[in-house]
């Protein structure tokens, strides 16, 4: 248990587990036998798209899993992702095409952070899923994403957890109710967006870049090129210890180096290019100016170089006799056939140079991902890079002839974004696929009674302890009124004979019509002594809230509302200012009839004060409007003010 709780606080780390069902109790060798075969069928199944993928960290790897408490015998692993989430997203597209693949296989996937499906799917969840009931009840059967609902009907008790279930329940009602625990097509769609693309989407997080690399480490990449992330991350997180180790090289001389293409991911090339880093004079790397065409191919090579040495100077040299014993195994042979089976070497002929790259990457995986057990020490990036350096040998001269035919980079524009499409993406991310406004304002109408729709329907909507629910637009949640449950509140409060009621944001004769319905009622019921305490009730309070209207009327609060008699005043031709606030104050000390406050304007008005405080950064009132799906345009005041300014 101790064992299972350190694997699950893990940062940044996804673990997965894949159960065979139905679990039937039988002959625990015999069941660990059936599962091993079941990892050499799923590794070489997948192995053409898992022998060329570059991992961050980890990579995708299956183990046997004896019986622990409550969770049966299973296959399953952990891979530490890093920086990468993409590698995580890899996994669960995996773990989604092997149950499919292999339907009597039922799946469950989680990180540090806990069931991160659903929380991938938080918009679309129903009430009852919450973080303290979810352990346990989301899966993958037979390709499909599975969630094992609460009870809803006493008659489903018997039959459905109402708390957390342990796997082995989970898993008995997978197997008998196959179809019943399928998850909601919003829920199923919105972690399927995630993972759409695999397998191509593999081939594009790749990035092709040319490094000026000493011959040696163009050897290694040739042999193992997923071994380029080890190597930028230890550059990446390196320490003043790291680069005593560089002054001077020992292994990778500079003297020896070539131009070369090396395939990164988009996160390690983006982590090796955003380091600012110069190296020490000792060691023997010099830079050309940064104008020069080949500048870029020399710092990224650089940094490489770095990373290889700093790799190397952790480890000692490793007996080359070590990795051919691995491959000496009948377990290996079988593979191996297995992957000709499975035309893993697309007809290239055997020993030809193609067919030897796929070879070497396919015998890299064996031991990466397949033969590894858990007991033994695996071999460190470094003992690797050594021990392929005593394996190989290589020529300079054919390396540099190489070198003047190698193909064109990668563009890396992305590591570039825009504003604009910083925004588009957060909006694709959110799951509402909103285009954002073009800046032309002339080809735009933006509808003012959408945004005091848009601020009533968020108004209307519950909030707890947890935050408020932000509707998707107004139509979804629009604001209702109850009458007959704000009738029988106000017989309570008021008493049962209710004739009128005055305000100022109410209509009386229009709004409370419904009150004079009860008197006849309430004439039949009670007596004419009855009646007096609550009409005396009413009137007092009336008389109460008009001379609260009229001391707020004299106040900043009352005038800062807009009524629809400024409204109308505004609109005719304006007299000088101090005439204005004359005329003001004489008619708000004159005024006896109480116009009502226009609550929509007043609104939309206080919105784009504060979007215009705002000043085009983040802020409340952008936050609120964007979140339903309302954008503003650009405050043109304000842009026509800053251009005088400039002038």
């Amino acid at each position: 248990m101790e064992g299972e709780l350190r694997l699950a606080t893990v940062d940044d780390a996804v673990k997965y587990q894949l159960f065979l069902v139905p679990c039937e109790p039988g002959d625990p060798d015999q069941h660990r036998e059936v599962l091993q075969q079941y990892i050499e069928r799923i590794l070489v199944q997948f192995a053409p798209i898992l022998v060329s993928y570059i991992w961050q960290n980890q990579p995708f790897n299956l183990k046997y899993k004896p019986t622990k408490g409550d969770i049966p015998a299973h296959i399953g692993g952990v891979t530490k992702f890093g920086d990468n989430i993409e590698d995580e997203w890899f996994i669960v597209y995996l773990i989604q095409q092997i149950t499919k693949k292999f339907p009597e296989l039922v799946a469950r996937v989680d990180d540090n952070d806990g069931e991160f499906l659903l929380i991938e799917a938080a918009d679309f969840l129903p009430k009852w899923l919450t973080p303290e009931n979810s352990a346990n009840r989301v899966f993958f059967h037979q390709g499909e994403l599975c969630i094992i609902p609460k009870p809803k009907t006493p008659g489903e008790e018997p039959w459905l957890p109402a708390t957390s279930p342990t796997i082995l329940k989970a898993l008995m009602l997978l197997s008998a109710h196959p179809d019943d625990f399928l998850a909601t097509k919003s829920i199923r769609a919105a972690v399927y967006k995630r993972i759409s693309g695999y397998p191509e989407k593999v081939r594009a997080s790749f990035h092709q870049a040319h490094c000026y690399l000493p011959a040696g480490i163009v050897v290694v990449l040739k042999h193992r090129p997923a071994l380029v992330a080890a190597a930028v991350q230890a550059f990446y997180l390196r320490d003043s210890i790291d680069l005593q180790a560089c002054r001077p090289f020992k292994t990778f001389l500079p003297n020896t180096r070539v131009m070369t293409s090396v395939t990164f991911t988009k996160c390690l090339y983006a982590q090796l290019m955003q380091q600012k880093f110069v190296p020490d004079r000792r060691s023997g790397y010099t830079l050309p100016s940064p104008v020069h065409h080949q500048y870029k191919a020399h710092e990224l090579g650089m940094k490489l170089a770095h990373g290889f040495e700093i790799l190397c100077s952790k480890c000692n040299t490793v007996s080359p006799d070590s990795e051919r014993q691995v491959l000496n195994t009948p377990f290996w042979a079988g593979f191996l056939n297995s992957l000709k089976t499975n035309n893993y070497f697309k007809g290239e002929l055997e020993g030809s140079a193609n067919y030897l790259d796929q070879l070497h990457m396919a015998e890299n995986y064996f031991q990466q991902s397949v033969i590894k057990p858990e007991s033994s020490v695996a071999m460190s990036p470094g003992e690797e890079i050594l021990t392929l350096l005593q394996m190989s040998s290589f020529n300079l001269d054919e390396l540099e002839k190489e070198a003047a035919s190698l193909p064109p980079e990668d563009d890396d524009g992305w590591l570039e974004i825009s504003p604009d499409d910083l925004d588009q993406i957060l909006s694709e991310a959110s799951g509402r696929n909103e285009s954002i406004p073009p800046s032309n304002e002339e080809d735009q109408k933006y509808d003012l009674a959408e945004v005091t729709e848009s601020m009533k329907a968020f108004i209307s909507k519950v909030s707890t302890h947890e935050g408020a629910e932000t509707p998707w637009s107004p139509a979804e949640a629009c604001v209702t009124f109850d009458v007959d449950s704000f009738t029988d509140a106000l017989d309570r409060i008021l008493g049962a004979d209710s004739e009128e009621l005055d305000s100022d944001d109410l209509d009386e004769e229009e709004q409370f019509e419904f009150l004079d319905s009860d008197e006849d009622m309430d004439s039949e019921a009670h007596g004419e002594e009855e009646k007096a305490l609550p009409n005396k009730m009413i009137g007092s309070l009336r008389s109460y809230m008009n001379d609260m209207d009229c001391e707020l009327t004299h106040t900043n609060v009352g005038k800062s509302f807009i009524t629809p008699r400024k409204v109308a005043s505004s609109a005719k031709e304006p007299l000088s200012r101090d005439a204005d606030c004359a005329l003001g104050d004489d008619s708000d000390a004159g005024d006896t009839d109480l116009t009502p406050v226009d609550v929509d304007l007043n609104l939309v008005t206080n919105l784009l004060e504060s979007y215009s405080a705002q000043a085009g950064l983040a802020g409340p009132a952008s936050n609120i409007l964007q979140s339903m799906g309302v954008h503003l345009p650009e405050n043109s005041d304000h842009r026509c003010i800053n251009s005088r300014a400039k002038d």
